[in-house]
């Protein structure tokens, strides 16, 4: 099994004390598995995607990647396992300004040094940003801004993408649209998909299906 959470709890500092986020939350996920996880705001999920992608620590419970526990992982190991094997997807596109779509598309790749300029080259033109390579972030649309956000996770090849309402700033049909290809990209190099999403139709797309309430998962 690639990712195992295991009965992981996680509170925030409150004025009157801990306020528990995560309350003993269990799931897995595999190899070319997709997952959504959806539930109202507060509820907890954009904490899970923290905790499992290194960025903090739980109060409790474990996280294995890859049969590896990687809760304790000290800052740099960490790092290089975001770096090397985990690909991170935000609503808020996080391109750098200054950089063209080419070099957005391929700078976590050379990074790693593990650039392919044939496969960032083949998801230029999958994902429609062939014509726009030259160009910077603030002269594309929302929707190809977010293509170049998944272009440059998946130039990685990671083995696990996380997703942060990927589609949550794009209107219904662009939604859609890098859905698909976000689907179709992740299968294609069998990375594990795991995706917040306040919607109960996208969600319907993916492999799996979880529900976070008041910190607990629901069937």
């Amino acid at each position: 099994m690639l990712l195992v959470v295991e009965d992981v709890e996680k509170s925030w500092p409150g004025a009157s004390g801990p306020v528990p986020v995560l309350r003993g939350v269990s799931l897995s996920l595999d190899a070319g598995e997709t997952a959504a996880l959806t539930g109202e705001s507060g509820s907890g999920k954009s904490t899970l995607l923290t905790l499992i992608a290194t960025l903090d620590r739980p109060d409790a419970g474990r996280i294995l990647f890859g049969g590896t526990d990687i809760t304790g992982l000290t800052d740099p190991e960490a790092a290089a396992l975001r770096r090397n094997r985990i690909g991170l997807v935000f609503q808020q596109f996080n391109l750098i300004p200054s950089l063209s779509v080419a070099q957005n598309l391929s700078f976590h790749a050379r990074l790693a040094g593990r650039h392919d300029p044939d496969w960032t080259d083949t998801l230029a033109e999958r994902l429609g940003l062939s014509p726009h390579l030259t160009k910077y972030p603030e002269q594309l649309s929302g929707g190809q801004q977010q293509r170049v956000a998944i272009g440059r996770t998946l130039a990685l090849r990671p083995d696990l993408v996380l997703a942060d309402e990927p589609t949550g700033n794009l209107d219904e049909a662009t939604g859609d649209a890098v859905l698909d290809l976000m689907l179709a990209l992740t299968a294609e190099t069998s990375a594990a998909l795991l995706m917040v999403t306040h919607s109960t139709r996208l969600a319907a797309r993916l492999g799996q299906r979880h529900h976070l309430h008041s910190g607990r998962l629901e069937a």
